[in-house]
């Protein structure tokens, strides 16, 4: 066993399982999320037409980018969507003045963007590795 490869896998899948339990406690409740969403965000400028579509589309995103982490299956494309992600909410963050969420929504998109950097090299333990090497 490829003590890189184990470690990058074990570094992948701290972050795939929070973004597929973002998502996961979410969707269940996904009406009274947007709505909470909605609601914060109508003391900034961002149009309630803009933050209620995002409010509906971002658990679906969570989840998937947690489960694809998680198979290591179309691992770069997780990993940039995911990073984009927190973008995004790095932006409403910084809206509502949210300054201590920004630092933990920064944290993952260094956490995206190192295991982007590294995902050639050592995702070994992967769906994409498996179907690359046509095992």
């Amino acid at each position: 066993m490829n003590t890189s490869s184990l470690s990058y896998l074990l570094a992948r899948l701290p972050i795939a399982l929070s973004m597929f339990g973002h998502g996961l406690v979410r969707l269940p409740k996904l009406n009274e999320f947007s709505n909470s969403m909605v609601g914060q965000f109508e003391s900034t400028w961002l149009p309630t037409a803009l933050v209620s579509p995002f409010s509906y589309v971002l658990p679906f995103l969570e989840f998937t980018v947690g489960v694809l982490l998680i198979l290591g299956l179309f691992t770069r494309t997780a990993l940039v969507v995911g990073a984009l992600l927190m973008l995004a909410l790095i932006f409403g963050s910084s809206l509502l003045e949210n300054w201590s969420s920004i630092a933990t929504q920064m944290f993952y998109g260094v956490y995206f963007a190192g295991l982007l950097f590294f995902e050639d090299s050592y995702n070994h333990y992967s769906l994409d590795h498996k179907f690359s090497r046509g095992d």
